[in-house]
């Protein structure tokens, strides 16, 4: 009788401490999951600036982008270009 209660109650015992762990690595399982897609965004924002970054070295000798830059960081302009300003912003 002390026998059949004694294995009862390591049955038991042994069923709760397996649902215990299974639930804790379950919770563990979902913040590395959680952590995984995260760095998988920002691998994938890494190579968009990458890509964008390519994209401009190619242009970077182009008389476009030349003159682009020319007009918006340093305010020049060709000589008969007509510039207008919008006062509104």
């Amino acid at each position: 009788m002390k026998t059949k209660v004694l294995k009862r109650i390591i049955i038991i015992a042994v069923l709760i401490y397996a649902v215990y762990t299974f639930i804790s690595q379950q919770k563990l399982l979902n913040t590395y999951t959680a952590e995984a897609d995260r760095y998988n965004e920002q691998i994938e924002e890494a190579k968009e600036i990458g890509q964008e970054l390519a994209d401009t070295k190619e242009h970077l000798d182009s008389k476009e982008y030349i003159e682009d830059v020319a007009r918006e960081k340093l305010d020049m302009y060709l000589p008969n270009e007509k510039v207008y300003i919008d006062i509104s912003k």
